[in-house]
């Protein structure tokens, strides 16, 4: 479900984690530029949006979060992590090319980042949600 990415910005390198509030994932802006925004919702923080950092492909599809009028976005990230189902942590790199896509919501003067999460494909999948991988 990709509970946590790494990223390059400004030549630092960023390892973040969903759980952390402070957590910001890196959106690529139509001018090529790079914003940082905060990866969804927790339980502990303000706002309107919906809680939690992802948003399941079908429920986009589905209608369910046209009330906060959702753009899609490229994130920025090399890698991504997934837990198993032992709770190890295990990385996973983008090749170059591809990228994950994000949605951001929007609400009054609020705005988030959400992972957009599909059903994998694989066999056998540990998850039940993987982010969605894009290219081009």
């Amino acid at each position: 479900m990709c509970g946590g990415v790494y990223y390059m910005i400004d030549g630092q390198e960023v390892r973040t984690y969903f759980p952390n509030p402070k957590a910001r994932l890196p959106v690529k802006k139509k001018d090529g530029g790079i914003e940082l925004l905060p990866w969804g919702r927790r339980k502990s923080q303000a706002g309107k949006l919906p809680l939690g950092g992802w948003a399941r492909l079908e429920s986009i599809y589905e209608g369910r979060w046209d009330k906060w009028f959702p753009t899609p976005v490229k994130l920025q990230i090399s890698q991504f992590m997934e837990k198993d189902i032992e709770g190890n942590s295990h990385w996973f790199d983008l090749t170059p090319g591809k990228w994950v896509q994000g949605l951001v919501a929007h609400w009054d003067n609020e705005r988030r980042v959400y992972v957009v999460t599909v059903t994998p494909e694989m066999e056998g999948a540990v998850h039940d949600r993987w982010p969605r991988i894009m290219s081009g």
